[in-house]
């Protein structure tokens, strides 16, 4: 375990090489015996939503300026990824392909005063966005299949009663969706195991919309391949305790942060 009082870390993420990234502050970091900073390179301020290349040598970060960046994991210059689609869009990155070539995103924009996200995806080193999803549901937390073949993704298209997300998958160039849960919990960031074994999950209670940073009763929990769930633990926490890729490369653990009282 790792804690701060000095920073409020979140979305931990797992390098190849078994070191663990998170973001506070606007900034990036690394887990050693503390926080060591990784220099962005000129990039805005970064919120949550980051992922580390399979290579271990790239991290790429959302930034406030609603744009996608590529920054060494060293630390050093940034790269712009995303393209100019106005003013009112943004990206929210949640995924990278096995072969690094491809990251998943959430595109938020403004339809005629209404907030629409779907799920996009973009190469890493720059070019055309493929929007995987084109309707009003909210999407979020888009990510891969550790065979690439599908991109798991929390939504709300199932839902009798707004921000009664669930978990869903969309098979990578035919858009077959499947519905993976369908409790009265409310269901966010899927996260398949490297070894495709099971699916770790963050659970709200009932009523929950969207995903608040303050909440009592999160849970943490394990989608079997039976389709049976395994809960792990309780906890206080909120958007930024699992929102990334968040398991060891083993898949034997991931990463959480929890926000004691």
């Amino acid at each position: 375990m790792f804690a701060s009082s000095e920073v409020l870390f979140e979305a931990p993420n797992w390098t190849p090489g078994g070191d663990l990234v998170v973001n506070g502050n606007g900034g990036l970091f690394q887990v050693t015996d503390g926080l060591e900073e990784i220099e962005l390179g000129g990039v805005p301020a970064i919120n949550n939503d980051h992922v580390v290349s399979p290579d271990g040598t790239t991290v790429y970060v959302s930034a406030e300026d609603g744009q996608l960046y590529a920054v060494p994991l060293t630390g050093g210059a940034g790269r712009r990824v995303t393209n100019d689609r106005g003013p009112g869009f943004h990206h929210y990155l949640h995924g990278v392909s096995p072969d690094g070539d491809t990251l998943a995103y959430i595109g938020l924009e403004w339809v005629d005063g209404r907030r629409v996200t779907n799920v996009w995806t973009i190469p890493s080193a720059g070019g055309a966005d493929v929007q995987v999803t084109d309707d009003e549901f909210a999407d979020d937390g888009s990510e891969y299949s550790p065979d690439g073949k599908w991109i798991y993704f929390n939504s709300e298209r199932a839902a009798a009663v707004p921000g009664h997300a669930q978990l869903f998958r969309i098979a990578v160039g035919n858009a077959e969706i499947e519905q993976l849960t369908f409790d009265e919990r409310v269901n966010w960031f899927p996260h398949p195991a490297p070894d495709g074994s099971s699916v770790a999950y963050v659970s709200f209670p009932p009523g929950t919309e969207g995903h608040p940073a303050d909440i009592d009763d999160v849970r943490l929990r394990l989608l079997l391949p039976s389709g049976e769930f395994r809960e792990l633990a309780r906890l206080f926490g909120g958007q930024g305790t699992m929102n990334v890729p968040s398991w060891s490369p083993d898949s034997t653990q991931f990463a959480y942060v929890a926000y004691p009282l």
